[in-house]
């Protein structure tokens, strides 16, 4: 090969050399892993909640840029921490109305919008902010009532509201929902394939018109392949990536 030549496509070189031999941290090897394997459709969420914003930096490297967070204060920590980055930040876990004005300026979406009140909270803090906020609303489909969201009755009653119908700084993009801890596979896929039937029929009969109502978040680091075959467009993936979550020294 002509000098020229070489020196003309070294930096090409040089740049799938890093692309192809450099080594991955477990972590970047868990998203690559992620990304290969979950179907085209289904959109990874990575849960960080309790793990360093290093480790987020980490899984960005290797091109996860959507993470979980269950806990507002650490959220919005995270979110001025790595705000040169392009992270994107959605809401997991239980919000209550007061933390809404906290987040309301940076979450890209709300996966566990569980009453109407909070919605309304979400719609006015939104307002102020100036933004329209992706809400999913979250569906109670395990067998424990220690877990958060709307039963179906409240669901319907929730999206006929004219409360809703009024509110312009909410967008409604689908459900969420959390299977039962168990090991019975067959009542979690049975929960899942609830929650799909559900969201069908309301696409059918609410929201047939909207192409912003397409999500289904469902499925984490033990269930998330029942999840995905029972037609799961968001998974929560958070110990199968980082490791088990770290809730520092304890006395």
């Amino acid at each position: 090969m002509r000098p020229q030549l070489f020196l003309a496509i070294l930096p090409e070189i040089l740049y799938l050399s890093a692309l192809f031999f450099s080594p991955m941290t477990k972590i970047q090897e868990s998203i690559r892993f992620f990304r290969d394997t979950l179907p085209a459709g289904v959109k990874l969420i990575a849960v960080s909640k309790t793990h360093p914003e290093s480790m987020i930096r980490e899984a960005m490297e290797a091109g996860q840029f959507d993470f979980g967070e269950n806990k507002m204060q650490e959220m919005t920590a995270k979110h001025r921490a790595l705000a040169d980055t392009a992270a994107a930040w959605h809401c997991i876990g239980h919000l209550q109305t007061n933390k809404v004005k906290d987040i309301a300026p940076f979450v890209t979406m709300i996966h566990s919008v569980d009453s109407l009140h909070l919605l309304a909270e979400i719609e006015r803090q939104a307002a102020r902010c100036g933004r329209v906020i992706p809400c999913l609303l979250q569906v109670h489909i395990a067998q424990e009532e220690s877990k958060f969201g709307f039963s179906e009755s409240e669901l319907y009653e929730a999206i006929t509201s004219p409360a809703l119908q009024a509110m312009t700084h909410v967008r409604i993009c689908g459900l969420m929902g959390i299977a039962s801890t168990t090991d019975d596979r067959q009542q979690i896929r049975q929960e899942f394939s609830h929650l799909r039937a559900l969201f069908l029929k309301l696409k059918e009969e609410h929201f047939a018109g909207d192409d912003h109502f397409k999500e289904l978040s469902m499925g984490m680091s033990g269930d998330y392949l029942l999840a995905v075959e029972e037609g799961s467009t968001m998974v929560r993936i958070g110990s199968l990536i980082f490791g088990e979550r770290n809730y520092g020294p304890t006395a």
